[in-house]
């Protein structure tokens, strides 16, 4: 598997991003197979499960919503540990960033 991944430049693509190592820029790729397939990017997003759901009945609609996880549970649990392998340590400045303004917004939403 090492072999056939080295060998694909998608793979050497996504091992660009700070935090991703050959086995998970692997498993991102070899779950994606082919951007071309998809005609958009909210269409790779859904089928990666981390689009968001708006919930609403009737006249209500809810204020706050979560991601669907439909789709691909494979894609959705490799980007998840490709953010948390990204937080941990502040190894990608961008993602720890985005992550400590989402949890201030979290906080102070609750409190």
């Amino acid at each position: 598997m090492d072999e056939i991944a080295s060998s694909l430049p998608e793979v050497e693509w996504v091992k660009g991003i700070q935090g991703l190592g050959d086995k998970l820029a692997a498993a991102i790729v070899a779950e994606i197979v082919s951007v071309e397939q998809f005609k958009h990017a909210k269409q790779l997003v859904a089928f990666a499960g981390i689009d968001p759901g708006i919930f609403s009945s009737g006249k209500f609609t809810a204020t706050s919503s979560r991601i669907t996880k439909r789709g691909s549970k494979r894609l959705h649990h490799a980007l998840y540990l490709a953010v948390q392998c990204g937080i941990r340590g502040s190894i990608n400045s961008k993602i720890r960033e985005y992550y400590d303004k989402k949890k201030r917004a979290s906080l102070t939403r609750w409190s």
